[in-house]
């Protein structure tokens, strides 16, 4: 019975933070099948590693740590330090609404897409609206370098940003 309890916490804990796991699979998938392998990959080891949680941080800090790690590992098992220029193009393809925020939002993701992968990760917790302490404790830095790596990554997006709206 016990096992059975801590199954449907598992899967109600997931299903209360999927959007927020798919928005990783979405930064670190480059296409659409990559970013379904990579959600359940994220799972499995969510799942794996459900078991060692102690509750001495918050849940989700612990799950953007195991879901991070994962994606991070996923894109060194593929070789791939980029993703395709139109890794995030189908998030949008549905939208309905004003086209200018929509193309922003494109040009947005695709200068996230040309970060390094502890850049995009920051951005990516910032973007959550987590605390610095709390995505110091997500990538294992300090919070002054959460700072120092906020800053330089915002730089870098509004060139990108930028360069990718003028084309």
């Amino acid at each position: 019975m016990e096992k059975d309890q801590g199954k449907t916490e598992f899967i109600g804990l997931i299903e209360a933070n999927q959007k927020m796991l798919k928005k990783i699979c979405r930064v670190y998938g480059a296409d659409q099948e990559d970013r379904q392998d990579l959600f359940q990959e994220i799972v499995w080891q969510l799942w794996r590693s459900f078991g060692t949680f102690s509750g001495k941080a918050k849940f989700s800090t612990w799950l953007y740590r195991v879901a991070l790690n994962t994606a991070l590992y996923h894109l060194r098992k593929k070789k791939s330090q980029q993703l395709s220029p139109d890794a995030m193009e189908d998030l949008f393809h549905s939208s309905r609404g004003n086209d200018r925020l929509v193309e922003d939002l494109k040009a947005l993701y695709r200068a996230i897409e040309r970060l390094n992968k502890i850049d995009k990760a920051v951005v990516l917790l910032y973007l959550e609206q987590k605390s610095y302490q709390e995505m110091a404790e997500i990538l294992g830095i300090t919070a002054s370098h959460v700072s120092v790596r906020l800053v330089r990554a915002k730089e870098k997006l509004v060139k990108f940003f930028e360069d990718t709206r003028d084309h």
